[in-house]
């Protein structure tokens, strides 16, 4: 059964609040962890309408390490401002995050010799 709009909106909003401190998430990360896989766009939705002072909103970014707000905005800096303060380094707008790793197999044995 399908989830309702007040039902993926608490969801996202619990997905975001369990990342933890210093480490981020993209948007469809979220939607995942929140059970709507396929739904960033929803996830980001539901952010740009936050009005929680609390939500760490900041730990959330496009799924290629960028910041999504516009660059030099005051959002913008805002967010370098709170991840950095909590010692994710922020470099041209980007965090630069470990590669996922597509199956088991590869994160425990490491890609294969060719």
């Amino acid at each position: 059964m399908p989830a309702t709009s007040a039902d993926a909106t608490v969801r996202i909003l619990a997905a975001v609040r369990a990342i933890p401190r210093g480490q981020v998430a993209g948007y469809g990360e979220v939607a995942r962890l929140a059970g709507l896989p396929g739904r960033a766009r929803l996830a980001a939705k539901v952010l740009s309408q936050n009005e929680d002072p609390d939500l760490p909103w900041h730990r959330v970014l496009r799924s290629d390490g960028r910041i999504a707000l516009p660059e030099g905005s005051k959002g913008y800096r805002e967010q370098c401002r709170r991840l950095r303060a909590e010692g994710v380094a922020v470099e041209r707008g980007r965090v630069r995050r470990p590669r996922a790793v597509s199956d088991l197999d590869a994160a425990v044995w490491g890609p294969q010799s060719p």
